[in-house]
């Protein structure tokens, strides 16, 4: 037998054992899914968004204050009908897992992506908002352009600001899709659900954790590695996970979140505390304190003298 009958008898062998696989109700096979939405045209209908709160920052249009506004209307008629299409596909979807009937999937699709652009104004004043706490924020930082153009936390930040109004509509899967993507792109995790007041920075960002029932009020910073995070989760009769409690911290205004972190449970994090590094918290802390972890003893030795040691 020649190799290329070999290679096709294995390949039709393989083809067989997974087809069986495919007429099994499978979580992780999408046959039939025709009304899935379509996670390019998502990230592309996102960075139109965040085109319109950035104007020109890509570099992909010459933007003018002559033709501003005809680029922004260009824009928002591409977001307005791929949103609605997408947004429709993820209702009918839920519809199809849940055997709904009586759902208007087209209404309730124009209906989230209408409140989605209505909200566009608001979240540009946020995210000035972000940016220059970002700026005030970062010795580093040498301008706003800089800052706009190249800190992780603003993608990050717009992103999660766009995603979070298409979860208060209840919007299936595309908040997520949106949010993973600036995830995989910064290092950053903000679940969509998450509440999060005004002047937000994210300092370096890689490994910073958000989860969905937080709550963080305005002028709070946080360093790389922090987690606000959720304890073990209470389960059912069925030892199911129970879904829609608040399980993750609230975080006050004006507090400061160092790097590495780790804040779990419905605690509350006092207005204007600062939490140290490397800190592991699940309880409740007052407004105004500083909450650190004991020294850890320090040992140096002197490579020179072979083995002299003190301690810092």
């Amino acid at each position: 037998m020649s190799k290329e009958k070999q290679r096709k008898e294995i390949i039709s062998k393989l083809v067989e054992k997974l087809s069986k696989t495919y007429q099994e109700k499978d979580v992780i096979s999408f046959i039939d899914a025709t009304d899935l939405p379509v996670r390019d045209k998502i990230l592309d209908i996102l960075d139109k968004m965040i085109e319109v709160l950035f104007p020109g920052y890509t570099g992909k249009r010459a933007v003018t204050k002559t033709n501003i506004n005809f680029i922004v209307g260009d824009l928002l008629c591409d977001v307005t009908s791929g949103l609605t299409e997408q947004v429709e596909k993820g209702y009918l979807y839920q519809c199809s897992t849940k055997e709904c009937e009586d759902c208007d999937c087209r209404s309730m699709a124009e209906d989230a992506t209408g409140h989605l652009l209505g909200e566009l104004p608001r979240i540009k004043e946020l995210l000035k908002g972000d940016v220059t706490a970002a700026f005030d924020g970062d010795p580093a930082a040498k301008s706003y352009e800089e800052v706009v153009i190249s800190y992780p936390c603003i993608t990050a930040i717009a992103t999660y600001r766009i995603a979070h109004e298409l979860y208060l509509k209840q919007v299936p899967l595309i908040p997520r899709i949106m949010s993973e993507c600036a995830h995989s792109q910064t290092g950053i995790d903000i679940h969509p659900g998450a509440k999060i007041g005004k002047r937000f920075f994210i300092d370096h960002g890689t490994g910073v954790v958000v989860g969905e029932t937080t709550v963080i009020g305005d002028n709070v910073k946080i360093y790389q590695g922090a987690t606000l995070g959720a304890l073990s989760f209470p389960k059912d009769e069925r030892g199911r996970v129970i879904k829609g409690r608040k399980r993750h911290p609230t975080i006050e205004d004006n507090v400061t979140i160092y790097a590495e972190a780790t804040i779990l449970g419905d605690v509350t994090i006092g207005k204007g505390s600062i939490v140290g590094g490397n800190v592991w918290i699940k309880k409740s802390i007052p407004p105004g304190f500083t909450v650190t972890t004991a020294n850890a003893d320090l040992i140096c030795t002197d490579r020179e003298s072979k083995g002299d040691l003190y301690e810092i």
